[in-house]
């Protein structure tokens, strides 16, 4: 970063100083007056007038001060008086500390000065001395030393004060000095040190960035032909998907100054503070071009105004400065905004049109190529055996964000570092999906012998509905041994490719796979066990949301009776009919769930051989493989079993 740059980030002197000096000088007068409180008082006391030339005839007042507004008298010094020969010492000296207590000595009489002709004359009959204090102090110093030191060293103290409170705050590295200055952490290519190559399984949106790349270091050829440079790019898509990483790498090809905040960072709790970080980061911005401002999370200051009551706050305020920066900002200098969030839907219309964000870049969860390559870029940094297969992996792993991937890669590799292996193997990998997936397994929760063969009978009636299914994912592994995420047991699926579609028929087959379990409970132990709650909520989903948004009810056709919120992290439906049509929608959903509960039934009734000839082989082993599985399950010709 070169001087310039380096002056322009400097601490700047805040704007309330003459506050400040005021309250200094405040100070400084109440000190000053203490101090001539504390000079005037202690063992001295004010008489009238009257009695002090009374007290001077009298020839008790040894010496005087005169000053502009006082008389200042000093008495001369008590004689020693001797006690009476007859009177007793020891009542003598009681007399004595009485006297003392009840009239203690004093240094000095003083009283208001009063135009006296005759006073001279009265001081020199009686025989006082007296005199006139000389200022022999070079009124330059005394100044100094009775105002300005004060003033400089309670403005100090209080700056001091002010900026460790404004820490403690939020006020961050520039405390109290820098309220009102970007928080902007200024990063170069060098330091990011992250490219298009370090970001894997988002194609599309590294194509659209790719262009602003361009745009950065060519611009002639865009001014040429009278293209414009977009002035921003809104990066939407779930959380871990890579929107940051893909800022970074923006700024990592362009070779040009990143400046990366948060959303969080402009909003404090003093009212135009947001406003003014605005103003000193597009200033920042626009001294460095070209450069690239990244705001993360964009919704903690961007959110729709519609329905606000009120409209004077800090947050509203500081969305108006940002849109005004964004009018007012000339792209042809190479500044460009990115913002990434995952709730498009709530944020300000007026942030969205365009001119201010042109383009919505959708960062989506990666493909099952896409996948791979994830999982490519993450496993270069770490010793993997040959022998890994990453496209098990990724099938295993669908719906999985880059995050997510990354955190896979590091949990195989801490795996092998506890089985004391030189490199990551495929069962680390596999092992480290089932932990992601359903937590680590909780070796010190011992089950009875009979709960260990409902959980193995449940957990074989979902792998015997998926075998015996057209429409479901082949088994991968069927456990019964508890997870810490609360599973007592599961059975993994692995589908033999990617699906982006499923139809009516894998739906309600799937949930049929879902009610297998409590299915196997009741015809094998004619009980019903929690163990069925995941199940049971699974299975009301998928019905639901045929009914509801896939338009797959006979009843209702394919009317939208729901609509999806936070499609990006939760992805709740939220109603649009009314409380009758709800209840309908209810007797619909159960009906879809009770069908697949009785097909459930069917097929493990006529299967009841295979059921427990393989609940028995998993208590004995409590871990089976899908190939274990599928060799029992071949014992049986199919001809015998009706297929569902």
């Amino acid at each position: 970063m070169n001087d310039k740059n380096k002056n322009n980030m400097g601490p700047k002197m805040p704007p309330n100083i003459l506050y400040y000096l005021a309250v200094a000088i405040l100070v400084t007068m109440l000190i000053n007056s203490l101090l001539s409180f504390m000079n005037s008082s202690g063992t001295s006391k004010e008489i009238k007038y009257n009695e002090f030339i009374q007290m001077v005839q009298e020839g008790k007042i040894d010496t005087v001060e005169i000053q502009s507004d006082r008389l200042i008298g000093y008495p001369k010094a008590a004689e020693p008086t001797e006690p009476a020969p007859t009177q007793d010492p020891l009542a003598s000296m009681f007399d004595q500390s009485k006297a003392a207590a009840a009239d203690p000595k004093l240094d000095k009489f003083y009283t208001g000065y009063i135009y006296d002709e005759k006073l001279l004359e009265t001081l020199n009959a009686s025989g006082v001395a007296y005199s006139t204090p000389v200022n022999d102090r070079n009124p330059i110093v005394d100044l100094f030393l009775t105002w300005i030191l004060p003033i400089l060293l309670i403005y100090g103290a209080s700056m001091i004060l002010l900026n460790s409170l404004s820490k403690r705050m939020g006020g961050g590295k520039g405390g109290f000095m820098s309220f009102g200055q970007s928080n902007a952490k200024v990063y170069v290519e060098k330091k990011t040190g992250i490219t298009f190559d370090d970001v894997a399984g988002q194609e599309e949106a590294k194509e659209s960035l790719m262009e602003i790349v361009d745009f950065l270091h060519n611009p002639e050829k865009y001014m040429d032909i009278g293209a414009k440079q977009p002035k921003g790019a809104l990066l939407v898509g779930p959380p871990g998907t890579g929107k940051t990483l893909l800022a970074k790498a923006v700024a990592g090809e362009a070779n040009v100054a990143f400046f990366s905040l948060s959303g969080s960072d402009f909003v404090e709790m003093f009212v135009g503070v947001g406003a003014s970080r605005v103003r000193d980061l597009f200033k920042q911005a626009n001294q460095m071009a070209p450069c690239i401002i990244f705001i993360d999370e964009i919704d903690a200051i961007g959110k729709s105004r519609d329905g606000q009551i009120g409209g004077n706050d800090e947050r509203e305020q500081t969305l108006n400065q940002l849109l005004s920066e964004m009018d007012g900002f000339d792209s042809s200098k190479g500044v460009v905004i990115l913002a990434a969030t995952n709730r498009p839907e709530i944020l300000d219309r007026a942030l969205l049109r365009p001119g201010r964000f042109d383009r919505r870049i959708i960062v989506e969860r990666p493909d099952l190529k896409g996948r791979e390559d994830i999982l490519k870029v993450h496993v270069k940094k770490v010793k993997m055996s040959t022998k890994v297969d990453l496209k098990k992996i990724a099938l295993a792993t669908s719906g999985a964000a880059g995050a997510d991937l990354a955190n896979i890669v590091n949990e195989a590799a801490l795996r092998a570092v506890r089985m004391s292996r030189m490199e990551v193997s495929q069962e680390d990998m596999m092992e480290a999906v089932e932990v992601i997936v359903a937590g680590k397994e909780k070796k010190d929760r011992i089950m009875t012998e009979k709960e260990k063969r409902i959980v193995a009978f449940h957990e074989v009636g979902h792998a015997l509905a998926s075998a015996r299914q057209k429409n479901t994912q082949p088994v991968q592994k069927i456990t019964i041994v508890p997870r810490t995420m609360g599973a007592l047991g599961y059975v993994m699926q692995m589908p033999e490719e990617e699906h982006y579609l499923m139809t009516k028929d894998e739906m309600l087959d799937e949930i049929t796979v879902n009610m297998a379990g409590r299915a196997a409970e009741e015809i094998v132990f004619s009980l019903q066990t929690t163990g069925a709650a995941n199940d049971i909520s699974n299975a009301t989903k998928m019905a639901r949301n045929m009914v509801a948004l896939y338009g797959m009810s006979d009843k209702f056709g394919m009317m939208a009776l729901s609509s999806i919120e936070n499609q990006y992290l939760d992805g709740r439906q939220v109603s649009q009919v009314s409380s009758v049509t709800e209840a309908d929608i209810d007797k619909a959903v159960n009906e879809i769930i009770d069908g697949c509960y009785k097909k459930a039934k069917g097929i493990l009734e006529a299967n009841r051989t295979e059921l427990a000839e393989i609940a028995e082989f998993l208590i004995q082993k409590e871990t089976i493989t899908g190939e274990e599985f599928m060799e029992i399950l071949a014992k049986y010709p199919n001809e015998a079993k009706p297929l569902f």
